[in-house]
């Protein structure tokens, strides 16, 4: 896990167009071929009124919009992980515009840790079979006549994957803008060292590299940023810029971790995201319910 594919090619250069979801901090992507009119989808947000109950699409539509507004296909529709924060829409799109629900392998750990956590059940099956291609670390794929990469980047947790298409890389949870960070490591299957290790493996694509943040908060009242590049984060990373050794940044990430409230989202994200955006299945008597296990986190 400690190489990097040879198969960057930064003469690729997708047109990105991004979309911030304020609610959850969240930016989803459209990801154009520059060749075709081929795309994928990166990340989406499905809208949940949680008090309410109540789940909407409005910025899964602004995406199916803009795809249609610029006669677009959609090939793909790619989960970076499984997010703690957003629901994901894959599925809405994916009914509206087509497409295939990608996501890393190891979403079967995570399925398997959390079908327990929320009693789900033999039915519930553990095998990522709800997701059209499960990655595996250094796996290719086509976005029209760009050929995208997976790269195995866990330590947020088992399953995230950095997505790698020509001059950009898609980088989920593992990194933040500069001076964001690094996200946490201290969910189920999480682990500090590990995420070191992975966001390293990011820092040693080519420099010029654009990577994309799937989260941004802005610091100190900044403006909401998303694009960075590996030159920017290794020189100035506050978390893991040039310099800073693996033991002083699992003594940081870990120290900081548990000063960190759960996110407000979580306990919906989880058992929607690991069903690749669905909901859980109806009551006998016709509807949806979300969980709340007490004391399981």
């Amino acid at each position: 896990m400690n190489t990097i594919p040879h198969r960057v090619d930064l003469l690729v250069k997708p047109e990105v167009t991004a979309f911030f979801d304020a609610p959850t901090n969240t930016i989803s992507y459209v990801v154009k071929d520059p060749g075709s009119n081929a795309c994928a989808v990166i990340d989406s947000v499905m809208d949940i009124d949680y008090a309410a109950g109540r789940i909407t699409h409005d910025s899964a539509d602004a995406i199916i919009g803009f795809i249609k507004e610029h006669d677009l296909h959609l090939e793909w529709l790619i989960e970076t992980h499984v997010h703690a924060d957003h629901l994901s829409a894959a599925p809405y799109i994916q009914g509206k515009l087509g497409g295939r629900i990608g996501i890393g392998e190891k979403i079967t750990v995570v399925q398997d840790v959390f079908g327990k956590v929320f009693n789900e059940g033999t039915e519930f099956r553990r095998d990522g079979s709800q997701f059209d291609r499960l990655f595996k670390d250094g796996d290719t794929y086509n976005i029209g006549g760009m050929t995208a990469f997976a790269l195995h980047t866990p330590g947020h947790t088992p399953a995230c994957m950095t997505h790698v298409v020509g001059d950009a890389a898609f980088v989920g949870d593992t990194l933040f803008m500069p001076d964001g960070g690094s996200a946490r490591a201290d969910f189920p299957g999480g682990d500090a060292r590990i995420l070191f290790r992975s966001i390293h493996r990011v820092l040693e694509l080519p420099p010029e590299t654009r990577l994309f943040m799937c989260h941004d908060y802005g610091p100190n009242g900044r403006d909401i940023k998303w694009e960075t590049t590996v030159a920017e984060e290794r020189a100035h990373n506050i978390h893991v810029k040039d310099g800073i050794s693996e033991d002083e940044f699992v003594a940081m990430r870990e120290a900081r971790d548990k000063t960190l409230g759960m996110p407000r989202l979580i306990l919906p994200s989880l058992q929607v995201n690991m069903r690749a955006g669905a909901l859980p299945p109806a009551e006998p008597n016709g509807r949806v319910f979300l969980k709340v296990p007490v004391n399981a986190l």
